[in-house]
C-alpha cells in the first residue's frame, strides 16, 4: 500500500496582520508519487498550501497556524526549513525569487553545496541534471541574460539536482510561451516518472490534462471539489465553465502570418507612430547616430525597428518567445531605456526621451517593483493626477478590489497585486497604456475582468500594447495581433 507522503489535518491559518483566515479546517493527504493539481480562484488558499508543505509557514511567514502539518513523516512546525532542503523542492511562479546565484553553474550545485554534499557529488548531480533537463546550452551564462522560460528551466534544474522526493510548483506556467511550457511539462513528466510526488498549483490547466492523478479545486480556503485525473480531463468544456476555470484545451494564437503592409501604410491621423526604436544592452555611445547600420551592428541589436504604425483606439497584443524581444519593447516605448533614440508620434506632437512618460503608462510583469505605498487605496490614487476618492472606488470596484482599499498591497496574493498594478494604470489616464504580461496569475474570471476592462481603455480614447502569451486573453479583447521575433516586428494579424 502507497504511504503517505503529506499530511495535512484540520488546518486554518490566518497571516499575521490580516483578519481574515487563508486556510479553514483544510485537511488533505498526499500518497507517494502522486501527482496533484490544485486549481481555483485567486486567493482561495492554493499557494498557502504550498508554503504549509515546504516550511515556509510557519518558519518564514508569520500568523496564527492551527492544526497538524506532517511532510515525509515530520512535523514541519518542529522542522527547521535547511532540514527541509533535501526532501521538499520549490519552484515559484518568479525563478528570480528563489535565485541565489548570479550565473547559471552556479545556480544548480548552490542547493547541494548549501547541504553540505562532497565534491564529486555534486558535480555527479550537476553533471546528471543538466543532461535530464537537456540545458547543456544555458551553463556558464549570467541568469539576468536569460529569458524567462529559460529562468524557469534553470529554476527546475536546481531543485532537480537536491534529488527530493516531493516538488511543489506554484504557478510555474504564468509567465511562459507555449514551447517553454511545453519543456515544463515534459520536465513534469520525466520526474512523475522517477517517482516523485508532486504538487502543482496552476490556473493553466491544459499542459497537466493527463499528468495529474488527482485535481483538487479550492474556494475560500476549503476544498470544493475532487476528481481522479481521467475523470477530470473528461469534463466537458461548459462544465469547467460553470466551475470558472480556464479550459483543458487551447489553439496556438500565433502560428499563422499575415502581410503586414495595409498596417504600416495607414494613415497617420489613424496611428500611433513610432520610429528609431533601436536598443542593445550592449553599451554602444555612437550606434544609434549613425546614417546607416551595419550587418555587425544589427546583430548586436535587442530592439530593431526602424518604423511601426500602431492602430489608435485598439488593443493590440503583442506576442513571440521568451526573449524575443517583447519586454524590451515595452520599455522602450515607455521610456524606461534612456539609451533608445526612439520618438513616438500621436495627434501631431512628438514625443522623445523622458517626455515619452507623459504619454505612456506600464504595468510591469513583476508588479512587485511598482507598488510602493501602504494600502491598495493609496496605491491607486498615488497615479490619479487629480486626487478623487470616489472614481478610485469605482476603478477597485471593476476589478474586484473594493473590499481590499485597506490592506496593504504586499499583503495580497500574486493575481491581486496585479489587479492592484492595473488598477493603477487605469487612474493614470495615459493615452498609451503598456502591460507586459497582466494577466500572468490569474484566473478565469479576473482574467476576463482585465480583458474587459482593456477593451473599455480602448474605446474610451487609449491605444493599449499589452504582451502576453495568454490566448484567452488575446480572443477575448485583442483587435490586432503583433509579432515581435528576435527584435523585429514579425507580423500584423488583425483578429478575426
Amino acid at each position: 500500500m502507497m504511504k503517505n507522503n503529506i499530511e495535512i489535518e484540520n488546518v486554518s491559518f490566518r497571516y499575521k496582520g490580516s483578519a481574515e483566515s487563508l486556510l479553514d479546517n483544510f485537511s488533505l493527504t498526499v500518497k507517494k508519487g502522486e501527482v496533484l493539481l490544485l486549481c481555483g480562484e485567486s486567493g482561495s488558499g492554493k499557494t498557502t498550501v504550498i508554503r504549509l508543505i515546504n516550511g515556509l509557514i510557519p518558519h518564514y511567514y508569520q500568523g496564527e497556524l492551527e492544526g497538524n502539518v506532517r511532510v515525509a513523516e515530520r512535523d514541519i512546525k518542529e522542522t527547521e526549513l535547511y532540514e527541509l532542503a533535501g526532501t521538499v523542492g520549490t519552484v515559484f511562479q518568479n525563478p528570480r525569487s528563489q535565485f541565489f546565484s548570479v550565473d547559471t553553474d552556479g545556480e544548480i550545485v548552490f542547493g547541494p553545496e548549501n547541504i553540505g554534499l562532497a565534491t564529486d557529488e555534486i558535480i555527479r548531480r550537476k553533471q546528471e541534471t543538466v543532461k535530464e533537463l537537456d540545458i547543456e546550452k544555458l551553463l556558464g551564462k549570467s541568469l539576468f541574460e536569460l529569458s524567462g522560460g529559460e529562468k524557469q528551466k534553470i529554476a527546475c534544474a536546481s531543485v532537480s539536482a537536491l534529488l527530493p522526493d516531493i516538488i511543489l510548483l506554484d504557478e510555474p506556467s504564468a509567465n511562459l510561451d507555449r514551447t517553454a511550457t511545453e519543456y515544463l511539462r515534459e520536465t513534469i513528466i520525466k520526474w512523475k516518472k522517477q517517482g516523485k510526488t508532486i504538487i502543482v498549483s496552476e490556473h493553466r490547466l491544459w499542459y497537466l490534462r493527463d499528468i495529474a492523478d488527482r485535481v483538487i479545486r479550492m474556494e475560500n480556503g476549503r476544498i470544493k471539489n475532487e476528481w481522479t485525473g481521467k475523470d477530470f480531463s473528461g469534463l466537458s468544456s461548459e462544465s469547467i465553465q460553470k466551475l470558472r476555470l480556464r479550459p483543458l484545451t487551447v489553439e496556438d494564437t500565433f502560428s499563422s502570418e499575415n502581410d503586414s503592409s495595409s498596417f504600416l501604410d495607414m494613415p497617420e491621423e489613424n496611428a500611433v507612430i513610432l520610429e528609431n526604436f533601436f536598443f542593445t544592452y550592449k553599451r554602444r555611445p555612437h550606434l544609434f547616430f549613425r546614417k546607416k547600420l551595419t550587418q555587425a551592428d544589427e546583430d548586436i541589436l535587442t530592439l530593431n525597428i526602424p518604423k511601426l504604425r500602431l492602430p489608435k483606439n485598439s488593443v493590440i497584443a503583442v506576442v513571440g518567445s521568451n526573449g524575443t524581444g517583447k519586454s524590451t519593447f515595452l520599455r522602450c516605448v515607455c521610456g524606461l531605456e534612456r539609451d533608445c533614440p526612439g520618438v513616438i508620434t500621436m495627434d501631431g506632437k512628438e514625443y522623445k526621451g523622458k517626455n515619452r512618460t507623459e504619454l505612456c503608462y506600464m504595468v510591469m510583469q513583476d508588479v512587485n517593483h511598482q507598488l510602493f505605498t501602504d494600502s491598495v487605496m493609496a496605491e491607486v490614487m498615488l497615479s490619479m493626477k487629480d486626487k478623487n476618492e470616489k472614481a478610485c472606488e469605482i476603478i477597485l470596484e471593476s476589478l474586484g478590489l473594493l473590499p481590499y482599499k485597506d490592506k496593504h498591497p504586499m499583503a495580497l496574493s500574486g493575481g491581486q497585486k496585479q489587479r492592484v498594478a492595473i488598477a493603477s494604470a487605469v487612474a493614470a489616464g495615459a493615452k498609451l497604456l503598456l502591460f507586459d504580461e497582466p494577466t500572468s496569475g490569474l484566473d478565469l474570471s479576473h482574467m476576463e475582468m482585465v480583458g474587459q476592462l482593456l477593451t473599455n481603455l480602448a474605446r474610451s480614447g487609449s491605444t493599449v500594447l499589452v504582451s502576453t502569451h495568454d490566448p484567452e486573453l488575446i480572443g477575448q479583447c485583442c483587435d490586432y495581433i503583433l509579432c515581435i521575433d528576435k527584435g523585429k516586428v514579425g507580423y500584423y494579424k488583425i483578429k478575426e
